[in-house]
């Protein structure tokens, strides 16, 4: 079932243990990516010394680092900075900044200038087809549909996700990526929708050990499991 995948899984985090040791010995993952919110429960304080770190340990996978400043031109410097660390890096950028104004033209500004970037946090299918109108078709860009997000809010993020896949199809370098995903279901339905890369964090991927288990097993060990918990802390009615 694993094997059959053709959707990229790259992996979500900011310990550089971690990644080290999933370029190593995981053959399945294609792929890194970071964000600030991981970075800081990682403890991570100098940026510019981790994201070299991690470039020089993932053996020439793809790896995203994110621009932090909230003004247009402030990012686009930041962009041109973690393009300069080399590798196979791409720039992290989000789809507005937090007044809600459109990332848009600097996004077309960079894909003019071959910077590889990784358009984030995006919700809906107009920011779609507006990133994809600026892309440079020869220029390896990734638009991050946040559909674990989507999902929280009630609504199924797979007809989004199938019209995003559509809406890149005339953009031959752009992959579509299922971002947060809340369980290891999400590879298999990101698969089927053929989008090109999901990511996910080491306790998702840490799933990928149960797939093709025995249901009748499952049921059985689940039950050991709360009968020994329950036996482990004296529990009695």
């Amino acid at each position: 079932m694993i094997d059959s995948l053709k959707i990229k899984i790259f992996q979500d985090g900011a310990c550089v243990d971690e990644i080290r040791d999933a370029a190593q010995n995981k053959p399945l993952i294609k792929g890194f990516t970071t964000n600030p919110t991981l970075m800081r429960k990682a403890g991570i304080k100098d940026y510019a010394a981790f994201a070299q770190e991690a470039i020089e340990v993932v053996n020439g996978r793809p790896i995203s680092f994110e621009v932090f400043s909230d003004d247009f031109d402030e990012m686009e410097r930041e962009a041109r900075i973690i393009k300069s660390w080399g590798g196979n890096t791409s720039v992290k950028i989000p789809i507005t900044n937090t007044r809600g104004e459109s990332s848009v033209p600097l996004v077309e500004r960079l894909s003019a200038d071959g910077i590889s970037r990784n358009v984030m946090a995006v919700f809906t299918i107009q920011q779609v087809e507006e990133t994809a109108k600026v892309l440079n078709p020869e220029v390896p860009s990734i638009v991050s549909v946040f559909a674990g997000r989507i999902a929280d809010t009630g609504h199924d993020p797979m007809p989004l996700m199938q019209d995003t896949v559509r809406t890149l199809g005339d953009v031959p370098a752009a992959e579509a990526l299922w971002a947060s995903p809340r369980e290891l279901l999400n590879v298999f339905q990101a698969d089927a929708v053929g989008c090109h890369i999901i990511t996910a964090t080491p306790d998702i991927l840490a799933k990928l050990s149960l797939v093709n288990k025995d249901h009748a097993e499952f049921s059985l060990e689940t039950v050991r499991m709360f009968h020994a918990d329950a036996a482990d802390c004296g529990y009695a009615i």
